[in-house]
């Protein structure tokens, strides 16, 4: 189900509504029966995978705590095989695939890598359709059939069993209750990614109405709306057209497309966190921050703690720090860094594309690393790299406002850059629309399927988002006259310019 329907708004307030006449033990199977309805609404027979994962993941948990020794550990495997083996089978299959029979044809194997194909392909596909998929006939239909949000709640149901195993977290005995931490559906198909600590403990209380979470939670769904279907689909009309045939447009287009392909992708997916998160609390749960200003970090390293914060903070607990993160030596510490973001360009999805685009926000991170400690022998002031840590108390200060706004912007068009693999069909569109960009003509027209007054009024939305953010402007929502005006006044103006075109958000497909 879309946050961006009309069938989302029914089932908001219907569910909302129902939530707050009913008891706990009402509460908890509300939310568990709407959140299997709203994942059904997408592809019913995906509802069985998440079944299978929620059934393994709440037996092990109770196992490892129970079971001493090395058992644990062991429990602890099947457990992250299963989830990750969902993953690979669904998401990455074709992929590897693909790629383990283009080896073998450029080792003149040819029988082989029919073999490989073969194989691959015809256990997809009869996999596939015992879950009705029946027009499936390999694995270029992959993406298309993805079961929705599986990157997501794979990973917040492995750090459920890891934070088990660790101690860190009491097995939860309540099979309904688990099955909601996995299932909640505001976070269920695009996150926050939520650790159990966070989570579980809240679905066993039950929160009383408060007027004040109410203002709150629905102020920042309505603001998340109006980023997703006023800035972020606006924008997205130029992104399709450039990044569609990039081969048949200037540089100058290619350059306009990717900077508004910058901003439709933070409100898109910033959009949705703000609806997650706010419909969450309107019930009185309280998630994660998932995006804190990314595009005022004065450095890469900050960036990323800005950005989809749950994910990046996952990957330091679960991978980095196990790999050794900065304790083993510098070659490792750079070593573990670009592993890190490899596997995050992987986890995104099964195209080099993304295997890329985290290749090289890993060599940012290790080239910053780098220059810091050079600066530091040359005895200029520097900070201690970090790899990802708390989003708050991230802006470093003492510094001028030139300095500020230098360190702003190269920051900006680094990772401008970067998006250029992430938002293209493939590697060699990806370097057409670099080359032409590297090469463009201040004089070449803009190739735009929006007229001149859409592309001055994206402009001027751009310019209200980033003044927001570098301002914190925050929207009031205490006194309940103003809530009212203000809130209405949003809805009505995301109601009169937004773009009702039923777009999927970005990280849906994640």
């Amino acid at each position: 189900m879309l946050f961006n329907s009309l069938q989302f708004l029914l089932f908001f307030i219907v569910v909302t509504l129902t939530y707050f006449g009913l008891k706990w033990q009402g509460r908890w199977m509300l939310l568990l029966v709407a959140s299997c309805y709203f994942y059904m609404v997408f592809r019913p027979a995906y509802i069985l995978i998440l079944f299978a994962t929620i059934v393994i993941d709440y037996i092990a948990g109770i196992w490892i705590e129970k079971t001493p020794g090395k058992a644990r550990k062991w429990l602890l495997i099947v457990s992250l095989v299963t989830n990750i083996g969902i993953l690979a089978f669904f998401k990455y299959l074709g992929f590897f695939t693909e790629n383990i029979t283009w080896l073998f044809e450029q080792l003149h194997m040819p029988e082989v890598a029919d073999r490989v194909f073969s194989i691959g392909n015809r256990l997809f596909v009869k996999v596939l359709r015992l879950f009705g998929e029946t027009g499936v006939s390999s694995f270029k239909e992959n993406m298309s059939i993805l079961p929705v949000g599986l990157s997501f709640h794979t990973f917040q149901a492995m750090s459920y069993t890891i934070e088990v195993y660790r101690g860190n977290h009491k097995a939860e005995r309540h099979f309904g209750i688990y099955a909601l931490y996995v299932m909640f559906y505001p976070q269920l198909v695009a996150g926050p990614i939520e650790r159990p600590q966070n989570v579980l403990w809240q679905f066993h209380k039950q929160f009383p109405f408060d007027a004040e979470n109410v203002k709150a939670g629905l102020m920042q769904m309505a603001f998340g709306f109006f980023k997703k279907v006023v800035i972020a689909d606006r924008l997205a009309m130029l992104v399709d057209y450039a990044y569609g045939n990039p081969s048949s447009h200037n540089g100058l287009t290619l350059l306009a497309a990717t900077f508004f392909y910058t901003i439709q992708i933070y409100c898109d997916f910033s959009g949705y966190s703000d609806i997650a998160i706010g419909a969450a609390r309107v019930m009185g749960f309280t998630l994660m921050e998932n995006f804190r200003t990314p595009y005022i970090a004065q450095s890469i390293s900050e960036f990323w703690r800005r950005w989809h914060i749950s994910l990046s903070t996952w990957f330091r607990d679960y991978l980095y720090i196990p790999l050794g993160g900065n304790r083993k030596g510098e070659f490792r510490q750079y070593l573990n860094m670009l592993i890190v973001f490899l596997a995050s360009g992987l986890w995104h999805g099964p195209n080099w594309t993304y295997v890329i685009w985290g290749g090289l926000n890993g060599f940012y991170q290790v080239l910053a690393v780098l220059l810091d400690k050079l600066l530091a022998r040359l005895g200029f002031s520097s900070t201690p790299p970090r790899m990802v840590t708390s989003p708050a108390n991230d802006t470093q200060t003492n510094r001028s406002p030139v300095r500020v706004v230098i360190n702003v912007l190269t920051t900006f068009v680094l990772i401008m850059l970067t998006w250029v693999f992430f938002r293209a069909r493939s590697v060699g569109d990806a370097f057409v629309i670099l080359s032409r960009i590297a090469t463009l003509s201040p004089s070449d027209p803009i190739d735009s399927p929006m007229n001149a007054t859409e592309m001055w009024f994206s402009m001027a939305l751009i310019v209200f988002l980033l003044i927001k953010e570098y301002f914190y402007l925050y929207i009031p929502t205490r006194n309940t006259f103003r809530f009212a005006v203000l809130f209405v006044l949003i809805t009505f103006v995301t109601y009169l310019f937004g773009v009702f075109s039923s777009n999927q958000f970005i990280y849906f497909q994640f």
